[in-house]
C-alpha cells in the first residue's frame, strides 16, 4: 500500500512584513511561488543546473535582508529575477576571480540540460559562449531587458552591450550552421 502524497499549499498572497521578518512560513510560501521561474532564469545565465540552484538558494537566503531596499515599485517578481540575475552573475565574478576551471575535468553541461528547456545542440551552442557574451545574449532574448539596462547591470556601456551581442549571435550562427 503507498501513501498519498499531499499535493502542496497554493500559494498565500505576499506578506512583504513577514518576509522582511525572515518568516520560515512567509519564506517557504515565497519559495513555492517563484523558485522554479528562478532556477530558469539563474541557470540560463550560469549554464550550470548545480550554479543556479545555489544562486536561488542565495537569492532566498539573502531576501529578508534585501527586502529593506525594496520599494514596492512594479511587481515583485520582477525585482526578484533582478535580485537573482545580480546574483548570479557576482558569483561568476568571484568565481572567475578565484579559479580558472579545467575543461577537460569538467563535466559536459549539455548532457545535464533538460531537452524539453533547451536543445541540447542549442546549449552546447550557448555554453560554448565566453561568459561575457552568454550573459548579454540572456539579458537582451531571454529577458527583453534594453542595451542601456543590460550596461547599468553588467557595468558596460550600451554601445559595449550591443556590441557583444552581435558577437554572439554571429558566434552562435557559426557554431550552429545557422545562415546569414
Amino acid at each position: 500500500m503507498t501513501l498519498p502524497v499531499p499535493s502542496p499549499a497554493p500559494p498565500r498572497s505576499l506578506d512583504l512584513a513577514r518576509l522582511r521578518a525572515g518568516d520560515a512560513e512567509a519564506l517557504a510560501a515565497c519559495y513555492h511561488a517563484h523558485a522554479g521561474r528562478l532556477l530558469l532564469v539563474a541557470y540560463r545565465l550560469t549554464a550550470s543546473w548545480a550554479d543556479a540552484e545555489d544562486v536561488v538558494h542565495d537569492a532566498f537566503v539573502a531576501l529578508p535582508e534585501a527586502l529593506a531596499r525594496y520599494e514596492e515599485r512594479g511587481q515583485f517578481a520582477a525585482w526578484l529575477s533582478t535580485l537573482t540575475l545580480r546574483l548570479a552573475l557576482m558569483r561568476q565574478r568571484r568565481e572567475s576571480r578565484f579559479a580558472a576551471l579545467d575543461a577537460a575535468t569538467e563535466p559536459s553541461v549539455a548532457a545535464a540540460a533538460p531537452e524539453h528547456i533547451v536543445p541540447p545542440r542549442v546549449h552546447a551552442a550557448l555554453a560554448a559562449l565566453s561568459a561575457p557574451l552568454r550573459h548579454v545574449f540572456v539579458l537582451r532574448t531571454v529577458h527583453d531587458l534594453t542595451h542601456a539596462d543590460i550596461g547599468a547591470l553588467l557595468g558596460i556601456s550600451a554601445n559595449a552591450s550591443e556590441v557583444r551581442f552581435h558577437r554572439a549571435v554571429k558566434a552562435l550562427r557559426r557554431t550552429l550552421e545557422i545562415p546569414v
